[in-house]
This record gives C-alpha cells, structure tokens and sequence, in this order.
C-alpha cells in the first residue's frame, strides 16, 4: 500500500502545507490563503475551482490529498 497521508485542510494549512500538495506550488498555495482571508472558509473542496488558477481538474487530483473541513 501508499502511504498514509494525512489530508490537508486547505481552511487551516498554511502556505508551506498548501505548497506541498500536488500540483498547488508557492504562488496558488499563497492565493488559496489570500483568498480564504478574504471570502471565509471553504465550504468544500470544488470551491478551490473559484481561486485564480486553479480549475477542475486540478482540485480533482486534490481530493485524496486535501479536505474542506
């Protein structure tokens, strides 16, 4: 089996964590940050699709990686 990886919360990791996970780098892991700041949480992960950048497939390949709440 892979390894048991714990999923980010992209409503509480910071940049750093953000930028770790696949296909999120330095610039949109900044702007998920940014963008939380500004609208709230995110109520699930597809809302990722309304940051700059970042589209539907990409959040696709999140969802093992990476949780709304």
């Amino acid at each position: 089996g892979g390894m048991a990886v714990k999923p980010v919360n992209i409503n509480t990791a910071g940049v750093s964590e953000l930028d770790g996970l696949p296909g999120i780098g330095p610039v949109l892991a900044q702007r998920i940050v940014d963008y939380r700041e500004a609208n709230g949480p995110f109520r699930c992960l597809d809302e990722l699709c309304d940051v700059e950048g970042i589209g539907e497939k990409r959040v696709e390949n999140l969802q093992d990686y990476a949780v709304a709440r």
